[in-house]
């Protein structure tokens, strides 16, 4: 079960799509998520001369599209099945497992207090759509940090059932960044200030940095965060630490950025 969003999809945003009719020259689909049907004209099917348009969808096919344009007025939504990446395909299959689990935590709630599901996921979601990306990613942050369900508005009894289905199903996720910091001491004392500088890093990144000597004035940092952007803002905190002090006391550096 996928559980229906309100209103219309955002021009470009990713959908999971169910082939529901295929005509000569167009193809029609069913919008999972939103329960909206929507129209992939077959130059937007595949790049390149479609002999058989039925050689690349056909009826009861799962396939992600990219909305292209939305007219509500008239409640026609044009779709593109080949302006979508195989990463992003990957991608959005990945989201709406995630989004499956979290319904099935919301399934378990609803079973245990005995509420309406579709009015639960409706209240949750109109609460959390400005800060979450989806449901999963609400259910992501309450791992981290339990006031999440009480900012959300949910009430005590509901939040506490809710929050213990949530973290015994959901771990925490971990992101790891990797860069290599560079240092370069002139001073009699060289040795001590770089030590100095690698200090000053360590203690801004606090338990989430891990900084290993490589070698020629290389050293290696990993940076653990909760997400991308909070591992982002420590690496910068940390190597602005350290390239700030190593500058002060006649030496230089550089941050470099290692390559996924």
């Amino acid at each position: 079960m996928l559980l229906r969003k309100k209103g219309f999809p955002e021009e470009d945003e990713l959908v999971m799509c169910t082939v529901t009719k295929v005509q000569f020259h167009s193809v029609f689909a069913n919008m999972d998520e939103y329960g909206k049907s929507g129209m992939i004209h077959i130059s937007e099917v595949s790049p390149g001369r479609i002999r058989n348009i039925r050689d690349f969808v056909k009826e009861g096919k799962k396939i992600v599209c990219k909305v292209l344009r939305i007219n509500t007025e008239r409640g026609h939504i044009d779709l593109s099945l080949r302006r979508v990446t195989e990463t992003q395909q990957r991608k959005k299959v990945d989201e709406i497992k995630q989004e499956q689990k979290a319904e099935k935590i919301l399934e378990f709630v609803v079973r245990d207090l005995k509420l309406d599901m579709n009015k639960l996921f409706n209240d949750i979601s109109s609460s959390i759509s400005e800060k979450y990306i989806s449901l999963y990613d609400f259910f992501q942050h309450v791992v981290a940090d339990s006031n999440a369900i009480k900012d959300a508005g949910v009430d005590a009894k509901t939040g506490k059932t809710l929050e213990e289905a949530i973290k015994s199903r959901i771990k925490e996720v971990k992101i790891k960044i990797e860069s290599k910091l560079k240092l370069t001491s002139f001073a009699a004392n060289g040795v001590d200030i770089v030590k100095e500088a690698l200090k000053k890093a360590e203690e801004a990144g606090k338990e989430n940095i891990l900084i290993k000597y490589l070698g020629a004035g290389s050293y290696n940092v990993t940076v653990n965060g909760k997400d991308y952007k909070e591992a982002e803002n420590i690496l910068e905190k940390a190597s602005e630490k350290a390239l700030e002090y190593i500058r002060k006391n006649d030496g230089d550096g550089e941050l470099v950025r290692v390559k996924a």
